[in-house]
């Protein structure tokens, strides 16, 4: 399979609320300095986060998270 990372959707989803990060990260119930490691994809949520988004915007969990292949 090769280097296949996890990434995630959440600044878009963001912008889809039209919120800002902290306005964002209030409304999901996650710290602001936890949710831009998120956002800025140096961390990735936890599968209970992950649900806990879907939930929460009525997201499916692959519109939140999803495996980016190489090249």
């Amino acid at each position: 399979m090769g280097d296949v990372a996890v990434r995630n959707r959440l600044k878009e989803i963001r912008h889809d609320h039209r919120m800002n990060q902290i306005e964002f990260a209030e409304y999901i119930g996650a710290a602001r300095q936890l949710y831009n490691r998120w956002e800025n994809q140096t961390t990735q949520p936890s599968l209970e986060w992950v649900l806990r988004i879907a939930k929460r915007t009525g997201r499916p969990v692959e519109d939140i998270v999803y495996l980016e292949e190489p090249g």
